[in-house]
């Protein structure tokens, strides 16, 4: 657990494995605002089942997962492991939602953000969009990268960029777990504070895909929304997942499974 939540007396539930803290959205909001006003450096990953199930896949990645400054509750399902737990305070931390909360915050505090991510275009209508919602947000600058591994040349460029903005927030929209592979491995040599996985947010704020309607969340159907939508790619992903994990969490519950503390 990184030092900024040993001070803040967060804890994590262990979901088959991986830490995902167990916090609401106002705790999330003073995880940021304790980091950025100690100056510290940290990641956050925004986890639901997919990136539950990616973890038991690739054991780097769940050390990816467990080593964040912050891992929030992006899945209904997640909470309910916390809650039963015996963390009844725990809320989902949904990652469009909490990139909002971030940049309301922010145009009190001053913070800057950066947007890295999206296909072309996307960061920079996510900007604009980010900017009539909240006037006085200071955006710094933004990033389209290829949808491959960045080359030297591109990489030195990206360091260039953000060391002359030194943005505190830096979001970061790939997919689940590429964002998170990004983040652990750019964030020592990037000149910003806090780096933010948000995935499907660039997309949501830029209506490229719509987001699920309020009570599909609170029963745990977000999935079944976004599949609607893009069945083509996402049909493997939560007909082998959402089962496995149900199978897989109930072993762990029943104690016929045991994971690693985190």
């Amino acid at each position: 657990m990184s030092e900024n939540l040993k001070l803040a007396g967060l804890s994590r539930v262990n979901v088959l494995g991986v830490g995902v803290h167990a916090i609401d959205m106002r705790q999330a909001l003073a995880v940021f605002r304790r980091t950025l006003e100690d100056r510290r450096k940290g990641y956050v990953c925004v986890t639901g089942v997919h990136g539950i199930m990616e973890a038991q896949k690739y054991p780097e990645f769940k050390a990816i997962l467990n080593g964040s400054l912050l891992t929030t509750p992006d899945g209904v399902p997640t909470v309910w492991v916390g809650r039963w737990q015996g963390y009844s305070q725990m809320q989902r931390v949904f990652g469009p939602e909490l990139m909002l909360e971030v940049c309301a915050m922010s145009v009190g505090k001053g913070y800057t953000h950066f947007l890295y991510g999206g296909a072309d275009g996307v960061a920079e209508q996510l900007k604009i969009s980010l900017l009539r919602r909240f006037p006085g947000l200071r955006i710094v600058g933004t990033y389209t990268p290829p949808f491959r591994p960045l080359n030297q040349a591109e990489k030195q460029d990206l360091y260039a960029r953000v060391s002359t903005v030194k943005p505190d927030i830096f979001w970061v929209g790939l997919s689940t777990p590429k964002q998170e592979h990004f983040m652990a491995e750019y964030l020592p040599h990037l000149d910003t504070r806090v780096m933010v996985g948000v995935g499907a947010a660039f997309d949501v704020h830029t209506g490229r895909i719509q987001d699920a309607p309020d009570w599909m969340k609170n029963a745990g159907l977000q999935w079944l929304h976004r599949l609607g939508q893009e069945p083509r790619r996402l049909w493997k992903r939560y007909l082998y997942n959402n089962p496995l994990f149900v199978f897989k969490m109930t072993s762990q519950i029943l104690g016929l499974s045991k994971y690693d503390p985190v």
